[in-house]
């Protein structure tokens, strides 16, 4: 017999006898964990506790660390089992069920895996809980998870004999020499998998099925039709209760019902799917918030600018942009033999202007803002309401400056934001510094020394601003580093809003110059900067940040003025007139209708302020004001509910007045 010197991660550390599994190890080693665990990293590399240690260390320790419960990696493993097991009970409902894929989806708050599935017949939505009871019944028999690698023929071979054909193709693209395959052990499934994956189904107890939807095999619209099935697990009940709550809330707060219920905007299929209609109310919440950003951009002293929606292709071919971003852009389209492509970006257009005249370093730092409307051609299943779409609006602005500004700049555009953020009502924010990282198999332009460089000055400059962070490997944008900006909303999800990027290649492709202290030409540097990001995607947040019921500035209807009779309709008029000449925005209802069901109309419109007029009001000239969330609030000469309504308008308020008992 042979040995094997383990170490855990902890520190512990033994001599066994070889061979031996992780679960084995772990035993030795730390009781506690090897109950805990799900998987585990040997050396670095994900394994299962099945895995077998041998002695290719040469005598040097092997390194165990266990993939906990409570963890990120112990998320994605539970997950990507319950995906297993999802298949596993649908090849038992339905035989003859072909298998697609079946991830976990960490990224995705909505959902915690899904598996793609050809079923004999259409599943519907009453299949769901048929398959999650079989999906139980299958967990309490504690079956095992087994790994097995055999050559790659073989495999071929074992899953064409299953009638598995689009597993046999995953097989030919992505198999190397040897394949491993999943087996739960007692049940029809097998599956090409890299695992790792929990050692019995007996650890899975919290899951639960969602929805269904429609699934083209490698998101190809030329490939079979399939059927995703879309489900959620974590380690506890109490934690599956707690998202479902939060899931129950996020309905609730859904942007496209209450898109549609306020009357904001639209998606019309006959326009085309991922394609935005502002109606009147929505258009002026995209005002007001357009306006304060304008405001601001005034104070910190940026230049404005409109620029095409449209260029050669040549221009996105010098950017980068066809190279690296090709697959995101609509497709040439060809005008008197030259080709032009709809732009997913703003850059090139503001690197034109900058461009079009001779610079000085005493012009710089040039900042230019566009509210710019961009292209992308997402595919159909991503598309999701306002969050996802093939055309948006972006709060652009790209500064070109000294190499001895940039740092300056790029600190003032993260203040900026978290100001931005904290107007709107976003108090928790969290900044990310994004950085090349070590990933060899993306494509970045520039100098390893350039990215290095740049990367380690952003981050002493958000240090020393006392700004935390947290450095995010392996997600810089092509051209550079970058700070993204995450809000976290009123029922804690997290949003990726806005971003600061550093960009030393732009520059250098489009041979942008100024002319420096010593009368030569230098290189500007250029700094990319969203805050909204997607004005689109900001609004969905907005909406169901607050639920549709807007703070006072930002509602598209301020204030209701509600008469009781047709009697006090000339004075409800002259009420109207005098607010909106104000400013503020204001809706006059003079339907014959009982004074409860204007109440009721405007509660459902979440209008922020409703004024009820009756005869004692006309006489006294004066407003019965109700508040949408507190309901009557008093009775108060025009006068000072005018005041009081410009003042949480100019304020930016958040919330709206207190009642002047309380």
């Amino acid at each position: 017999m042979s040995e094997i010197n383990v170490q855990l991660n902890n520190g512990a550390e033994a001599l066994l006898e070889a061979p031996v599994t992780v679960a084995e190890a772990l035993k030795r080693l730390d009781r506690d964990a090897a109950k805990k665990a799900l998987a585990a990293r040997v050396n670095g590399r994900e394994v299962d506790l099945g895995f077998t240690l041998g002695t290719e260390s040469n005598g040097a320790p092997v390194q165990i660390e266990p993939v906990l419960p409570e963890t990120l990696e112990g998320l994605d493993v539970l997950r990507h089992s319950t995906a297993h097991l999802l298949a596993a009970a649908v090849l038992d409902l339905f035989p003859g069920t072909k298998l697609g894929i079946g991830p976990a989806l960490l990224e995705d708050p909505r959902y915690g895996f899904f598996y793609d599935v050809i079923a004999p017949r259409a599943l519907t939505e009453a299949d769901l809980p048929v398959i999650e009871k079989r999906m139980r019944e299958i967990a309490k028999r504690n079956l095992s998870y087994r790994r097995d690698e055999i050559p790659k023929a073989e495999a071929i071979k074992i899953f064409a004999e299953r009638d598995e054909p689009l597993k046999c193709e995953l097989i030919e693209e992505k198999a190397g020499p040897v394949v491993s395959v999943y087996y739960i052990d007692g049940s029809p499934f097998i599956d090409f998998c890299l695992g790792p994956h929990v050692p019995n189904t007996n650890k899975l107890k919290a899951f639960k099925l969602l929805s269904l939807a429609g699934a083209y095999w490698k998101g190809d619209a030329t490939q079979p039709q399939m059927q995703r099935i879309y489900g959620t697990a974590f380690f506890t009940q109490e934690e599956l209760d707690a998202w479902i709550k939060q899931r129950e809330e996020a309905e609730r707060r859904d942007h496209r019902r209450l898109g549609r219920e306020l009357d904001l905007f639209s998606i019309q299929e006959q326009y085309g799917q991922g394609l935005i209609f502002w109606h009147p109310k929505g258009a002026l919440v995209r005002k007001a918030m357009e306006d304060y950003l304008y405001e601001e951009l005034i104070k910190r002293n940026y230049s404005f600018v409109y620029t095409p929606h449209i260029a050669r292709r040549e221009l996105w071919k010098i950017s980068g942009h066809e190279q690296n971003y090709g697959d995101s852009m609509f497709s040439p389209t060809k005008i008197e033999e030259q080709e032009f492509r709809l732009k997913p970006m703003n850059c090139p257009f503001h690197i034109g202007i900058y461009g079009s005249q001779q610079r000085s370093y005493r012009d710089l730092p040039q900042r230019y803002a566009e509210m710019g409307t961009v292209y992308r051609a997402e595919l159909s299943g991503t598309l999701h309401g306002l969050m996802r779409v093939r055309g948006f609006t972006v709060d652009d602005a790209h500064i070109f400056c000294t190499p001895e500004q940039v740092l300056g700049e790029m600190i003032e555009c993260v203040d900026f934001a978290a100001e931005v953020l904290k107007t709107f009502g976003f108090e928790k924010v969290k900044f990310e510094l994004s950085v090349k990282g070590s990933d060899t198999t993306k494509q970045y332009l520039g100098a390893d020394e350039d990215w290095a460089k740049a990367e380690s000055a952003i981050a002493a400059a958000l240090q020393e601003k006392g700004i935390p962070f947290e450095r995010i490997e392996g997600e810089a944008a092509f051209y550079g580093p970058k700070v993204d900006f995450k809000i976290e909303d009123a029922i804690g999800r997290l949003w990726q809003l806005g971003t600061v990027q550093w960009d030393f290649n732009l520059p250098e492709r489009f041979e942008l110059e100024y002319i420096g202290e010593d009368n030569k030409p230098h290189r500007p540097a250029m700094v990319h900067r969203a805050l909204f990001g997607s004005i689109e995607r900001f609004f969905g947040i907005l909406i169901e940040q607050y639920a549709g019921a807007f703070p006072m500035w930002l509602a598209p209807v301020q204030v209701a003025v509600l008469p009781i009779t047709d009697r006090v309709n000339d004075y409800a008029e002259r009420v109207a007139r005098e607010l909106r000449e104000a400013g503020l925005r204001v809706e006059l209802n003079l339907k014959s209708e009982k004074i409860g069901a204007k109440i009721r109309d405007a509660q459902l419109q979440k209008v922020p302020f409703m004024l009820v007029l009756g005869d004692r009001e006309m006489e006294q000239g004066m407003v019965a004001v109700r508040e949408r969330s507190r309901g009557d609030i008093g009775t108060m000469m025009l006068a000072e509910f005018r005041q009081m309504a410009q003042g949480l308008v100019e304020s930016r308020a958040i919330t709206t007045v207190q009642s002047r008992e309380s």
